[in-house]
């Protein structure tokens, strides 16, 4: 971040004040040096890093939870309702004919991270719109620590079930109370607000894909670890890694990533201020960063928020309806993966968050940012198709592999969006993008589980083809938003 960003973010007196300031300072004074000493941690951010490790931290701790949990919900299931196929050869089956329990299986396990997934997501989008906009006067580091503590009492409520063998609906105990305290959407909002807050226009697309990919490596590492770990010693013992990193995200935060906005002692967390906050956003009343983003005033700059909110809408759905079923996928006939392959098959999905920062840093040098949106989603469309198809191991990485650039429009539209806007708006910018998130969360556990175990026995493949179908929708909007701004562009020139 340049120098000139972090003076206009936190004044220099702010940053720079000292005992011998204190001691000659009038009442007023007094007091915002106060407030300015709660924005400051007790320590400063080791080797130049500011929020990463808290997104990675995070990160970490859901990619090595979410398939241990869905295996685990496999083998209860299984283990309730007797069968043994992956056990006992009968998930290498290929005949015509499905196993009939083997379809049960699936079908419950899809339907219980249905309701799962629906109970945390329902409560957390809520949560979060109001804590990413009371953020912008309470600060972004309460919304970094409380979100950590929540998950960390998800994973207690899990670990309690795994000891006592309690029935699995008791997931969703440990989901509803992440959800109360922001879920993991919040620790997004949070993180994505701070680097709105801390970096130039010209930069933010890709310190926002320096986040991205924070995620994709956290992902990675779990997905290794998970795999090889839960084959060596079951469940429990990578949970406690997992309680041990939600815990270490949120004291990293307390102790050592500074405030980046101006704190205010009056916030209140449980008021309507903030949802009219995000109102006014999308209303048209708020106050456009870009005036209308290229002509047409408040119109047009409403309704180019509209348009980047819907094509981010239908991105994270697919990024979060494909994920939640590739272990499924994989588990069961014809791929009949054990954990080893299902770790492998997860780090080469987050390898795709590394490849995309880097395929989206060599693009920019020659194209625009939102041609780099169309060849991330063109990217993410091809290997959604083979993975549709794929009825063995090499096959399935083969669309793993393709979807090398599948990250790149995230961070493209979340940059577009925070660009749309004020810097006095980020947060309820990002509160709302959090909440499309949250929203987005819930309609893919809904739509993917509710169509994979409906499909079953026409194409077991459909939802990844049908994902791949609707990422074409923000790709046609974005390539015909950018051709209408080069032709506007265009025009102008001559006229001028």
């Amino acid at each position: 971040m340049e120098e000139r960003d972090t003076v206009a973010i936190l004044p220099t007196d702010n940053l720079t004040s000292s005992d011998d300031e204190i001691t000659n300072s009038s009442p007023n004074e007094e007091v915002e040096i106060q407030r300015n000493s709660c924005r400051r941690p007790p320590f400063a951010c080791p080797f130049g890093l500011s929020v990463e490790p808290v997104l990675f931290l995070a990160m970490f701790s859901i990619a090595l939870q979410a398939p241990l949990s869905t295996q685990y919900l496999w083998e209860r299931i299984s283990e309730d309702l007797g069968y043994n196929g992956t056990k006992g050869g009968g998930c290498g089956n290929t005949s015509a004919d499905p196993d009939p329990l083997q379809k049960e299986v699936e079908t419950l396990t899809a339907h219980w991270n249905l309701y799962i997934n629906l109970g945390g997501f329902a409560v957390g989008a809520v949560v979060t719109t109001l804590l990413g906009s009371w953020s912008d006067q309470a600060g972004r580091r309460p919304v970094l620590i409380l979100p950590s503590v929540g998950l960390a009492l998800q994973t207690v409520v899990y670990l309690v079930v795994m000891y006592q063998k309690l029935p699995v609906a008791y997931f969703l105990l440990g989901r509803l109370l992440s959800g109360l305290s922001g879920d993991f959407n919040s620790i997004l909002a949070g993180c994505f607000s701070y680097v709105a807050d801390t970096s130039d226009r010209r930069s933010r697309t890709f310190r926002v894909a320096v986040l991205e990919a924070c995620l994709g490596l956290a992902g990675m590492f779990a997905s290794i670890i998970g795999g090889q770990w839960r084959r060596a010693q079951g469940y429990i013992n990578p949970f406690w890694l997992v309680l041990a990193t939600n815990l270490a995200a949120g004291l990293y935060a307390y102790l050592f990533v500074p405030e980046s906005v101006t704190l205010d002692p009056s916030a209140k967390l449980l008021t309507a201020r903030h949802h009219r906050a995000i109102y006014r956003l999308y209303s048209g009343s708020g106050g456009g960063a870009e005036g209308g983003g290229g002509g047409g005033g408040a119109w047009a700059w409403r309704r180019r928020l509209w348009l980047y909110t819907l094509c981010f809408f239908l991105v994270v759905t697919v990024h979060f309806g494909s994920r939640e079923l590739y272990v499924l996928y994989e588990l069961s006939a014809p791929l009949c993966w054990g954990p080893a392959l299902i770790g492998y098959g997860s780090a080469a999905q987050h390898l795709g968050y590394l490849s995309s920062l880097l395929g989206l840093r060599l693009l920019q040098l020659c194209v625009v940012d939102s041609w780099v949106a169309v060849a991330g989603l063109a990217s993410n469309v091809v290997g959604l198709a083979v993975i549709a198809f794929a009825d063995n191991t090499k096959l399935m990485f083969t669309g793993y592999g393709l979807c090398f650039l599948y990250m790149a429009a995230t961070p493209v539209l979340r940059s577009k969006l925070s660009k749309l806007v004020s810097p006095s708006e980020q947060g309820a910018l990002f509160a709302s993008v959090a909440c499309v998130e949250g929203l987005s969360s819930l309609v893919a556990s809904g739509l993917f589980n509710s169509i994979y175990p409906a499909t079953l026995h026409l194409l077991k493949g459909f939802p990844f083809l049908f994902g791949a179908i609707l990422l074409l929708i923000p790709a046609g909007i974005i390539g015909s938003m950018e051709c209408l701004d080069e032709r506007r562009e265009n025009r102008d020139a001559r006229e001028s």
